[in-house]
Parts: C-alpha cells; structure tokens; sequence
C-alpha cells in the first residue's frame, strides 16, 4: 500500500490484455478516498465524473464506498490513479467537483500540464453575492488571472463562453473591495449583432441598457442588484456606452472595455488613451464575431499589431479549451474554425503576439 496524499492506493497486476500476449498488460488499481463527503465531491452526481474519467482515459472504474477500483491497460489506469489522486486532494478540501471540471482535468493530463491543475484549482479571485468562489478554470484563464494582476492594461481575446468578460468583472469587484481603486468603469460600444433593433422606448439609459445587459448580468451575479444601485448611485460604478469615454481621464479606476472587437480603430486609441494614474484596464473580444460594417476596422484586431511588444501590456489569447459553457460550445467553435480555414484564401499570415 502506497500513500499518495490523502490517497491510499494498491497495484494488483491481472495479466495480459485480451489482445494475447501481444497486447497491452492491464491491472487494477485500488484508491481509498478518507471519508464520505470528499467521496461525493469527487464522484459527482450518480458518479457522473467517474464515467468522465472512464470515457477520457479508456478505463473501468467501480466505486465501493470510500474506495475506487481501476482497471485497464496499465498505463492508462496509471495515468488514471494519479488523476484521481489529485481531484481526491481537492475534494478533501471541500471542492465540488463537476464533470467539466474533471473533463478539463484529462484534456491537460493529455497536455502534460496535470501538475498545474492544483495550482489552477487553488487560486481564488472573488466570491458572488452567494458567496461562491470564483476560480479560473482553465489554465487559459489563470494565464488571464495573472496578466491582470501583474500588468496595467491586459487584452483578453478569445471565443465565446471562456469567462473573459466575468472573470474581468470578478477581478474588478475584488480591487474595489480592497480599496486598490476608488471606482469601477465598465464600458462597451453599441453595435447591433448582425440586426437592426429601430427605435427602442424611453429615455436615453433605456435605450442603451440592452446593450449592456450582458455587464449587468456578470456584476448583480458577483455584487448583487443593492450593493451595485448603492455604488452607482454615489458614482463609484459607472457602465455606459464607449461614447460616453471621449474626453475623460479615468484616475484610480478599474475600467473594463467588453466587445472590443466592435470598436473602430479611433474608438480603441480613444479608449486607450483615456487611462489615469492608479488605473487598470481590461480590454476583451472576440475577433471571430466582428459586428462592424464591411468597410471598417476592428480596433481590437488592430491594436494587436500596433502594441506588440509595449511594456506594461500583456496580450492573452483563450481557445475552444477554455470555454466553461456546455461542451456543445466546444464541438461548435471548433466546427466554425475548421470551416473558416477552409474558405480562407491561401494568404502568407502575419504573426501574433504571444501571451
């Protein structure tokens, strides 16, 4: 018997495979998990992570109580026992695990980044109204975390349902409570997503408010609807259109531009240039959904180019491997992709800034 943490394992090797003598020798493999509770976080729901790990990993596993028997070729129930060990760990914690937790967990196993994952796991930026802990979830959005942290003014570009535009918004909340900025500016321009909405009722925040729904949405979940309405009201929460930016200076802010990818390039160099001493800025997009007209520029594509390499400014970039919607995102992002590079002309293409 083996102590692997707060994991207890033993190794009995069952022989060779079905395959003949040729084939891969597989064995079992037995874990002991320390009690109840951390059993139910890490199994999920009517073991739904087990059959993640199963699907993922090409193994069999059975839970009998506290303890876990593995089977399978032996590499695989290997790489498997070490997994489990690590999520056994953190559910010792009181950490519910999620099948897209565990999902995510055998993807960097495949990329050789499994001794990551407790870092990743570990880091806190905030909790919600509920008093949730907000956590990147993906190394993707750790690196994100990070740049935040460590730069003034960080670029976040990446797909739909990768948590840039929250985990902006919960950093945001975070400095605020910790009186390292004074107020918090959320901002993003008023493009219509590929649709004409005509005229829309009431006064001038009526009209604009769908726009920024999305910006409502991320701090009523993190804040709440009463602590937001008390800082709006004595201005220390602003959202309003990027128009609403021109000829500012934002000292001792935390400003956010969500939807980049919608500004012109005169839009981005005036939002940019509206920075203070004492501030950060968030600037996220996608470049994927760009809702401009035919004739104009992204700002955000442009920006790429034009600050690689500026101290002091960091450029992330997430995939379809850190979105944190349903896995369905992932299938559809990487369907659009593969489809895009089909029709894309056969170009000499420039390079990128890396993070």
């Amino acid at each position: 018997m083996r102590a692997l943490g707060c994991v207890h394992y033993a190794i009995s090797s069952t022989g060779a495979g079905s395959m003949g003598e040729s084939g891969p020798e597989t064995e079992a493999r037995r874990l002991e998990v320390p009690d109840n509770q951390s059993a139910a976080h890490l199994y999920g729901r009517q073991e739904e992570n087990l059959r993640v790990l199963e699907d993922g990993l090409g193994v069999h596993i059975v839970a009998r109580g506290n303890e876990l028997v593995i089977s399978g070729p032996s590499s695989a129930t290997a790489q498997a026992a070490d997994l489990l060990g690590r999520l056994a760990r953190l559910a010792s914690q009181g950490r519910e695990l999620s099948g897209r937790d565990v999902q995510y967990a055998v993807q960097a196993l495949r990329r050789g980044e499994a001794d990551r994952l407790e870092g990743l796991w570990q880091d806190a930026v905030g909790t919600t109204v509920r008093g949730r802990v907000i956590r990147p979830k993906t190394l993707g959005q750790q690196r994100y975390v990070e740049a935040v942290r460590r730069d003034t003014m960080c670029f976040c570009i990446g797909p739909a349902g990768t948590g840039k535009t929250y985990l902006a918004m919960a950093m945001a909340i975070a400095a605020f409570k910790a009186r390292e900025v004074s107020r918090i500016v959320l901002t993003r321009p008023l493009v219509d997503a590929g649709e004409k909405l005509g005229f829309l009722p009431g006064d001038l925040q009526d009209k604009v408010d769908p726009y920024l729904k999305p910006l409502y949405d991320a701090i009523y979940d993190i804040m709440g609807v009463e602590a937001y309405e008390r800082h709006h009201q004595r201005g220390a929460i602003e959202v309003a259109p990027l128009a609403y930016m021109r000829g500012r200076t934002l000292d001792d802010a935390f400003v956010i531009l969500d939807e980049a990818q919608n500004t012109t390039r005169e839009q981005m160099k005036m939002f940019l240039t509206r920075l203070g001493f004492g501030s950060k800025a968030v600037i996220t997009g996608d470049v994927t959904q760009v809702d401009l007209p035919p004739d104009r520029d992204s700002g955000l594509l442009d920006a790429q180019q034009v600050l690689a390499g500026v101290p002091d400014i960091a450029f992330v970039r997430l995939d379809e491997g850190d979105v944190v919607r349903h896995p369905l995102v992932q299938a559809i992002i990487r369907a659009y992709d593969r489809d895009a590079a089909r029709s894309a002309p056969q170009t000499e293409t420039v390079g990128s800034v890396e993070p």
